[in-house]
């Protein structure tokens, strides 16, 4: 009896809460359950949640094999660094890159951070795989005010990175003023090279930093080149940097000389010389304006064919007699694409025939997307158009998140749909290999947890957006930006190495959120809510209210679910609401701003009526490709529930309709049940469930005419009626796959 009562009391606390109040016996399922809360500094949550657990606060998880220290350090959260601190967490321990928590707080100057690290013995002088220390991290950020701070702590003031940088160089390349005066003023070696013969001032000309470079020079910078024979000057000219090239010419007056030789080089690109030269010149601007306007590239046009708008009458007509027009549809579907395409152009046609639509095979939905994406624009292969040096999208490897954003939201939006053409920084090579190689990497940095702009899943393997990401001032900005790339990805075809949760795709595409999708950030305050469901409530005395209490940066606050909602109680009858509200909360209230920037980004290449032909398992698959199953491991590590034994004649079936299927239907498939198109590493042995490990399970269930498979995705669970032949079994699935996730049983 005192075992229930606490279970009871357990499940109020968790509702009432709107979070579990137990972590789960795994590290694995528990670190992802308190990274959000690490991330917000719920540092009350937090302590309360490992007061009563044997979670180990060493813990390394994720990709970079990082610990809630890492997390604390890395957004500021220094209530939650202390309290871990004092539960014994490693100041020192390294992630999968090298990187301590002092290296994460030293990178985002988080001061106080810093502080409490140095107090419980952090060691500055650990480097990371680069080569990088803390002081490499403050220097690349300008962070002076912490560098005076940490400067007496260091041994040696000119450490070297892995490429023979020290300090000194990256807040030059960087332009950081004060931090190289500071680092000048501390010993800092002004001519010291770098693996490539680089000096402070090389870095310095090589970014265009003009006060850095005067700062050099003033104290004895000696001019001097690399190891290839390039020289400041060199680097000044190839990146139009006219400022710093007077600089130069003020120290050293010869070099004027060199740059009117330059003149002569056709190896140089002839719009940064340019550049230069008119920075330089002496001439009258009306005289030098003349000779800019001959050389200019003559500007051209390009037609937009515009789609015709369907006429106000001639909508009420299709309106008024539609179910003529469905009986012609429902005969033979495909010719919504072939000949009646006014029915999705026309969002008010559309939206009533969308059911029709989305039962259209797959591969048909696609071609027709892209074909009128795609319409009046001219071809968009870059590859085969000459490309407008203005066009280029430059940035910067050591930094391409903030300079890709910077570039993209400058750029001409109807050109980026056109072609995406994109050089690193410093490199020569261009084209799609290029294009592809930057969003492969810019996927992997949106969800890079510096940025505080998404938190991973429960079980790790997705990413949804993050609560608590107001502690990055830039996020929604960076959010907007993440909307672009995605958008711009989906435009070109081209592959993201990125997965979201099935709730965040939802949003995209205006699915309403279920009390199902809080399992992907939650799984046992999703288990809760399924039980006060599946419970008859009314004699448990919970009292509920539609009202939760949140931990808003460790104060709890009460947020109401509706109006009034704090003295309105949850009963049997309204409970259903209850669920779905506090879903709402959890998966759509809580991150409206971050959606609706994500979206003003991804709809600029996106139109919201052209994404609605797909629903949210199918978006996944658009975004980030067709992932490869293996059908005879996904056999082996399949459990079977509720009668059916692995020789049964309709398990023998499935199997058999399973292997002869499309690729296409096996992610299908794969998704209806888990919830996600992926296999995780290792195999199905390694798939997650709501609490943890949780085989691919196929119940039976009673056939009925008609009946369709249906799923419990928090359990991975295929619940399979016993069909009378494998033609059945297989038509009934194939139904059930194409239109599942409208919630049909019959068709």
């Amino acid at each position: 009896m005192e075992r229930a009562m606490e279970q009871l009391n357990r499940l109020t606390r968790s509702l009432r809460r709107a979070r579990t109040v137990e972590l789960p016996d795994d590290n694995e399922t528990a670190v992802y359950t308190l990274m959000p809360m690490v991330m917000a500094d719920q540092h009350r949550s937090v302590s309360e949640l490992l007061s009563n657990s044997k979670f180990d606060v060493n813990y390394a998880f994720g990709r970079v094999k990082r610990s809630l220290l890492h997390i604390a350090a890395n957004c500021g959260s220094v209530e939650c660094l202390v309290l871990l601190l004092k539960k014994g967490a490693n100041p020192n321990y390294q992630d999968i890159s090298g990187c301590t928590p002092l290296h994460l707080a030293a990178r985002n100057g988080q001061k106080k951070c810093m502080s409490k690290l140095l107090e419980y013995s952090a060691d500055v002088n650990i480097c990371n795989n680069e080569g990088l220390t803390a002081i490499h991290w403050l220097a690349v950020n300008g962070r002076t005010e912490l560098l005076h701070d940490l400067v007496q702590h260091v041994s040696d003031v000119d450490v070297e990175d892995a490429m023979g940088q020290t300090a000194l160089h990256v807040a030059c390349q960087n332009g950081h003023k004060t931090t190289v005066q500071c680092l000048l003023d501390s010993g800092a070696d002004i001519n010291r090279p770098n693996v490539s013969g680089a000096t402070p001032l090389y870095f310095a000309c090589s970014h265009g930093q003009r006060d850095t470079a005067q700062i050099l020079l003033l104290r004895g910078a000696k001019y001097l080149s690399d190891k290839n024979g390039v020289t400041p000057l060199d680097l000044c000219v190839q990146g139009g940097y006219g400022e710093t090239c007077e600089v130069l010419i003020q120290y050293h007056p010869r070099l004027f000389q060199t740059i009117i030789q330059m003149t002569q080089n056709e190896d140089l690109r002839e719009n940064m010389l340019r550049q230069v030269l008119e920075h330089l010149s002496q001439q009258s601007e009306s005289q030098y304006l003349k000779i800019l306007t001959s050389l200019a590239e003559v500007a051209t046009t390009n037609g937009h064919k515009l789609l015709r708008m369907t006429s106000p009458r001639f909508i009420e007509f299709v309106c008024k007699h539609d179910e003529v027009l469905k009986c012609f549809v429902n005969r033979n579907p495909k010719i919504i694409f072939d000949h009646f395409h006014f029915l999705l152009e026309c969002p008010e046609l559309m939206s009533r025939f969308m059911h029709i639509i989305k039962s259209q095979p797959f591969k048909d939905r696609c071609e027709w997307f892209y074909e009128h994406l795609h319409s009046g624009q001219p071809d968009s292969d870059m590859v085969h158009r000459p490309v407008n040096e203005n066009d280029i999208l430059l940035v910067h490897r050591d930094s391409i998140f903030r300079s890709s954003c910077e570039v993209v939201s400058k750029a001409n939006c109807a050109k980026l749909k056109q072609g995406i053409a994109v050089r690193f920084h410093g490199e020569e090579g261009m084209g799609q290999g290029v294009v592809r190689e930057w969003f492969d990497i810019l996927s992997n940095e949106i969800v890079n947890p510096d940025y505080a702009l998404f938190t991973q899943s429960a079980d790790g393997t997705t990413f949804q957006p993050n609560s608590n990401s107001s502690v990055n001032p830039d996020h929604l900005n960076y959010f907007r930006f993440a909307g672009q790339i995605l958008g711009l990805a989906l435009n070109h075809r081209q592959l993201v190495n990125i997965y979201f949760t099935r709730s965040f795709y939802k949003h995209i595409l205006g699915i309403p959120v279920n009390y199902q999708d809080v399992a992907s950030i939650d799984p046992e305050y999703a288990k809760n809510l399924q039980w006060i469901l599946d419970n008859d409530i009314s004699d448990l005395g919970l009292e509920l209210t539609f009202s939760v209490e949140t931990d808003v940066f460790g104060a709890m606050e009460e947020v109401p679910l509706k109006p009034g909602g704090g003295s309105i109680l949850v009963t049997q009858n309204n409970k259903a609401e209850y669920v779905q509200l506090v879903t709402e909360l959890r998966m759509t209230r809580a991150i409206q701003p971050q959606i609706n920037a994500f979206l003003q980004g991804f709809h600029m290449f996106i139109p919201p009526s052209l994404i609605q032909l797909f629903d949210e398992y199918e978006l996944e698959l658009l975004l980030s490709g067709m992932p490869e199953i293996d059908v005879s491991d996904w056999i082996k590590n399949t459990e079977y529930t509720s009668g059916y034994e692995r020789e049964d004649p309709v398990i023998q079936w499935f199997w058999e309709v399973v292997e002869g299927i499309t690729p296409e239907e096996r992610v299908l498939l794969l998704q209806f049940v888990t919830g996600s198109s992926r296999v995780p590493h290792g195999g199905f042995a390694n798939i997650m469930g709501g609490s943890g490990l949780q085989n691919f399970t196929i119940a039976a269930v009673p056939y009925t005419p008609n009946l369709l498979p249906t799923s419990s995705t928090c359990i991975n669970m295929l619940k399979l009626p016993e069909y009378p032949s494998k033609e059945i079994l297989k038509d009934r699935l194939l139904v059930a796959l194409h239109c599942g996730s409208y919630g049909y049983t019959m068709a």
